[in-house]
């Protein structure tokens, strides 16, 4: 039997329904993914890209050569530029000119084409490189808000199978965040909890979507999960946005990450996914009291229709309990 839930956290609603799991043609196909020579993204081929913004490096090497970690450079194609005008025209026709930041960070030297395939080590370097980008743009007055985002795998929408995440700042906070800050402010306001410590608190105390935990963080499968085995990672503390973690929730946070990684590998063999990271908008001040850190994973393993475009409700077929109890019971993990 089918469920109507409610998304708290993102004020939407979701449709459970494991009936539709076998509908013919739901299920994504995999598809094969050869190696190319001469990925840009690759150690050895610096000059491919534009000049490096920031990179993780060795200490006796130079910038856009080898020997770096991570590596920050302006998206080849990108969707705004820094060196656009500030500008904002309002009227009817309102727009702003393309002006703002579009990076790639490129995720590790080793020519992976999964966050399955990573070290401990690769998470820490890569959450330290988020979290320097993001600090580093803050100061940028001009830029409202930031997207921190990773596609992998075809139907994910990712164009180089090499490992990378995308980051995005735009002079206007989105509607979809502009509404889920004033959300969380008057939520704070009313009960002087987060809406995420609020969910994370009852999460636990139910303990039937629980996948892990690691220090503060805990990870789960949200009541209202839009996409199968959709997990979240987050903590009832505010520990802090991702420009101002400590060293210490960083590596608690990385194995934890993996952790689910391969436990999803383990359930769901290579799967495609999106991943987002929030971001509060950056000049709020003080906002840890309502604003909780979080890394969201989405599987792209079912094939979305009509309505769901029609109407933004999704339709998952795979109910979160369920989810959680294989990821939490995936034992050569």
């Amino acid at each position: 039997m089918s469920d109507i839930r409610y998304d708290r956290l993102h004020d939407t609603h979701v449709i459970i329904a494991p009936e539709r799991l076998h509908r013919p043609d739901s299920m994504v196909e995999k598809k094969d993914e050869t190696i190319d020579k001469n990925c840009p993204f690759c150690e050895g081929n610096e000059s491919m890209t534009p000049p490096e913004i920031f990179a993780l490096r060795d200490e006796n090497s130079f910038a856009n050569e080898e020997g770096w970690q991570t590596r920050v450079v302006a998206n080849l194609y990108k969707a705004v530029q820094i060196e656009a005008p500030h500008t904002h025209s309002s009227g009817v026709f309102e727009h702003w000119d393309g002006f703002g930041a579009h990076e790639v960070i490129i995720d590790t030297p080793e020519h992976f084409t999964s966050m399955t395939q990573w070290s401990e080590i690769n998470a820490i370097n890569w959450l330290k490189t988020l979290r320097q980008r993001v600090a580093d743009l803050r100061n940028d007055h001009r830029i409202a808000h930031i997207t921190l985002f990773k596609n992998e795998g075809l139907q994910a929408g990712a164009t180089q199978k090499h490992s990378h995440t995308q980051l995005i700042g735009l002079p206007l906070v989105p509607k979809k965040d502009r509404e889920y800050f004033y959300r969380s402010y008057e939520y704070h306001q009313e009960t002087g909890n987060s809406i995420m410590e609020s969910i994370l608190l009852s999460e636990i105390e139910d303990g039937s979507r629980i996948v892990a935990n690691s220090g503060d963080f805990t990870a789960y499968c949200p009541y209202a999960s839009a996409y199968p085995f959709e997990v979240i990672i987050s903590s009832v503390k505010a520990l802090g946005q991702v420009d101002t973690l400590s060293d210490k929730s960083i590596a608690d946070l990385a194995p934890l990450l993996l952790l689910v990684l391969q436990k999803l590998k383990h359930q769901l063999d290579y799967f495609d996914f999106n991943l987002s990271i929030s971001s509060s908008p950056l000049h709020e001040g003080n906002i840890d009291y309502s604003y909780r850190f979080s890394i969201r994973i989405m599987p792209r393993i079912y094939r979305y229709g009509g309505f769901e475009v029609s109407t933004g409700v999704i339709i998952n077929p795979v109910t979160p309990e369920l989810a959680a109890k294989l990821l939490r019971e995936s034992s050569d993990v």
